[in-house]
């Protein structure tokens, strides 16, 4: 890989790492992965109050169960 490419890269988890604390800071629950979705869908043109209504909306929709499932115990896998 070019060196180009692999600072390209490095600058986009250094974004992404400081957006995840700020997320972490702000309680939004969003995870690393679901950062990167949501900063990509609004460099693509995505309005981002809309993308945050449809966040909220989702998860008014369908919350998160109480009890971890199947093999998520204590954050392990089974």
């Amino acid at each position: 890989m070019p060196p180009q490419e692999i600072d390209k890269r490095q600058a986009a988890r250094e974004v992404i790492d400081i957006l995840h604390e700020i997320a972490t800071l702000l309680n939004t629950n969003l995870n690393r992965t679901q950062l990167s979705f949501c900063v990509s869908l609004i460099e693509n043109g995505v309005n981002p109050e809309a993308l945050a209504n449809v966040i909220r909306d989702l998860r008014e929709q369908y919350p998160e169960p109480l009890e971890p499932e199947l093999g998520d115990e204590e954050g392990g896998e089974a």
